[in-house]
């Protein structure tokens, strides 16, 4: 989410007053966003200064009433989610878009019209609602604070472990690696877990570096906005990343395939896209939206990319720890390469392939002594408020 998630019991006023600041800067953002998108599709919403006047309101009155849902002027859940990625969409598109918008009476109003009906088709009714990212602050009704206080309606969770931090854990990683003298490597190796440990913090890397090349090349998106977009990934997928942790890899995969179709991307689009997505889930600590991209690459015929979902499997970050589980998609991973498929971590490491294969034929086997350090303890993540 864009700005702060008030929850629990506020103790005082100073930090009552704080929060609402920051809830109500947070809002403001993603009203600016929504302007942004309703520009680009021609519902002239103004200047976007995050601020829904009389203009913006009419603007998405039109939106409404032109995409046939009930035009009361402020946007539900779903019908900002759909225009927010409408739009990240249109800009990812590249010759595709143009095409599109050339060969539409409306122009680009056209477009949502196009991944609306797409959508539609894709779930078989009229609610595109599954498929779709949800971002969960309503917009366009109430005051900013209000707004910000209903986004955290979820029922609350209790008794349940913080989640691993991956940053921390690599932190943890790369200590242990520089006092060992450097990676571990093929003929070196003496303890499995440490080596994989190295190589998940390696691909993490890798992972940050691509996605941050491609934002670049991304024309008319913040580097907020596309991490707000990407955070939508994890709550549609949210069933899909969980069957990671319960099913054998080729059903996972085979249900991400069925999730691909739904969205009414090209495959080049959505490659793109979980590429970005899976760097922003690794630099931010988002392992949902990490996990969700990797298994998107999976399902569009990349397979390396499963030593990902293998790593989060054997340590447990960001997933139930399932060794039995987590030597298939390393397997999966392995054999491509071995078949020659392009690799997407750290392609000048000669050894990496025979690494990893010896690495996980001995998953499970600390190696002795150096069990110890190999261990780390889940810690919470505390996150800065934006």
């Amino acid at each position: 989410l864009i700005g702060a998630l008030i929850g629990g019991v506020i103790v005082s006023e100073a930090m009552k007053d704080k929060r609402r600041k920051t809830a109500s800067s947070g809002v403001r953002e993603q009203r600016r966003q929504t302007q942004v998108a309703l520009n680009y599709f021609n519902f002239p919403a103004g200047v976007p200064d995050g601020v829904f006047g009389a203009r913006t309101r009419t603007a998405i009155s039109n939106c409404q009433y032109y995409l046939g849902f009930p035009a009361t002027g402020a946007l539900t859940d779903y019908e900002n989610s759909f225009l927010l990625t409408s739009y990240l969409r249109a800009q990812m598109g590249g010759p595709t878009t143009m095409q599109q918008i050339a060969s539409n009476a409306q122009g680009t109003r056209g477009l949502l019209v196009i991944y609306r009906d797409e959508m539609v088709a894709g779930n078989g009714n009229g609610s595109g609602g599954s498929a779709q990212s949800p971002i969960p602050t309503a917009l366009g009704g109430g005051s900013e604070e209000d707004t910000a206080i209903r986004s955290t309606s979820a029922l609350p969770t209790f008794g349940v472990e913080a989640q691993t931090s991956l940053a921390s854990h690599c932190n943890k990683v790369s200590l242990l690696t520089n006092a060992n003298g450097g990676f571990a490597s093929a003929s070196s190796m003496s303890n499995p877990t440490l080596a994989l440990n190295e190589q998940f913090c390696l691909a993490r890397t890798y992972a940050i570096s691509d996605s941050e090349a491609l934002v670049a090349t991304v024309q008319g998106y913040s580097a907020t906005q596309i991490q707000t977009s990407c955070e939508g990934i994890a709550q549609p997928m949210h069933d899909l990343v969980a069957a990671a942790s319960l099913q054998p890899r080729t059903e996972v995969v085979s249900s991400v395939a069925g999730f691909v179709l739904k969205t009414g991307m090209s495959p080049a689009q959505l490659s793109m896209t979980a590429r970005i997505c899976l760097g922003v889930g690794y630099r931010t600590d988002n392992l949902d939206v990490a996990i969700a991209s990797s298994l998107l690459m999976v399902a569009l015929g990349k397979p390396v990319y499963g030593e990902l979902i293998g790593h989060h499997l054997a340590q447990g970050i960001g997933a139930s720890q399932r060794i039995d589980l987590a030597t298939d998609w390393f397997n999966g991973a392995i054999t491509a390469l071995d078949s020659g498929a392009e690799a997407a971590f750290a392609p000048t490491q000669t050894d990496r392939v025979d690494l990893l294969r010896l690495a996980t034929a001995q998953l499970g086997d600390t190696g002795g002594a150096s069990t110890q350090s190999a261990t780390f303890t889940p810690i919470p993540v505390f996150k800065a408020t934006e």
